[in-house]
């Protein structure tokens, strides 16, 4: 460990609170942080392993619970880095990529030129796997919908990975988007993904609170009580997040 978080500052933080001009960024992190556009690939990723019986059940819930421990430990080690070590620096990071090898200064000469060169490659690595999830997960989901389109089964060879659907979106997703870099904005292209990300999870709750409670679903299968208390707060949050901006948003134009 060679940086601890302020302990005081950490339950204070427990207040649900937005600061000034936060909003988007809270969106760009919940965007990050659940999964959102992977969570709808998941299926698709069972489908393929032949994981969709429910003997596979338990395998899912400890592949899913990892993935979450994972992520979520990053993120918590990145926002530690950020309030204790780039703050203690007394620096301000750039705002695009360059932030980043900045960083890695500050770390080297914190704490030496072998915690900064593994921040880095640790930090590839998170956003390599990132990067290789949406491209094959969305693909996938892409194939799914043209073959349906089309009038295909979901086995169908052109439905599947490796498909002629699936690589035509694996290129289309890899080469267009490489034109929004001549705006050399890569951080606002990042958090306009995740807030773009994060306005699909509210739509994930609803639908999995109306589909896994459903009478069709087996009650080893079916929501536990705190699992719909989290979905149900996860929506509300996001309901009330979006009339408090809708409301600030139509202020000035109604007067107020």
């Amino acid at each position: 460990i060679i940086a601890a978080p302020n302990l005081g500052s950490i339950a204070s933080g427990l207040v649900p609170t937005l600061p000034p001009g936060g909003v988007l960024y809270t969106l760009a992190l919940a965007g990050g942080v659940g999964g959102t556009i992977t969570l709808a690939a998941y299926g698709y990723w069972l489908r393929e392993k032949g994981w969709y019986t429910p003997k596979w059940m338990r395998v899912m819930r400890i592949d899913n619970t990892m993935a979450y421990v994972v992520t979520g430990t990053f993120v918590i080690s990145m926002l530690i880095v950020g309030a204790e070590v780039v703050r203690a620096a007394g620096v301000t990071l750039s705002a695009g990529d360059r932030g980043l090898l900045e960083l890695t200064d500050v770390l080297d000469e914190r704490y030496g030129p072998v915690i900064g060169k593994g921040f880095l490659v640790g930090f590839w690595a998170a956003s390599f796997s990132s990067v290789i999830g949406v491209w094959n997960g969305v693909s996938l989901m892409f194939a799914d919908f043209w073959g349906n389109m089309r009038g295909l089964d979901s086995d169908h060879p052109d439905s599947r990975l490796g498909g002629k659907y699936f690589r035509f979106y694996l290129v289309w997703l890899t080469f267009p988007p490489m034109i929004l870099f001549l705006l050399e904005r890569p951080i606002a292209l990042i958090l306009a993904y995740g807030v773009l990300g994060s306005l699909f999870m509210p739509f994930l709750a609803l639908t999995l609170l109306g589909l896994l409670n459903g009478k069709r679903i087996p009650r080893e299968w079916a929501n536990r009580p705190h699992t719909n208390v989290m979905l149900g707060i996860t929506a509300l949050l996001f309901v009330v997040l979006g009339i408090q901006q809708l409301v600030k948003a139509l202020t000035p134009i109604l007067g107020g």
